[in-house]
């Protein structure tokens, strides 16, 4: 299966707790931290609720 890289690149001040929680089960703590994650629709569900604050790497 493909992986994918996320990176959170907006801080997470300011965000709702519902997109906290969301950024949290991603393990994203800190601005500039990327992740590696198998390319699941579970994954890609939660990067489209949280797409103003992470970006998708190669």
């Amino acid at each position: 299966m493909a992986e994918i890289r996320v990176k959170l690149m907006r801080s997470r001040i300011g965000t709702t707790p519902a997109q906290r929680r969301l950024l949290d089960s991603l393990g994203l703590k800190r601005r500039e931290m990327v992740k590696t994650f198998k390319d699941t629709p579970a994954i890609r569900g939660i990067i489209a609720k949280v797409s103003h604050l992470v970006a998708v790497v190669d």
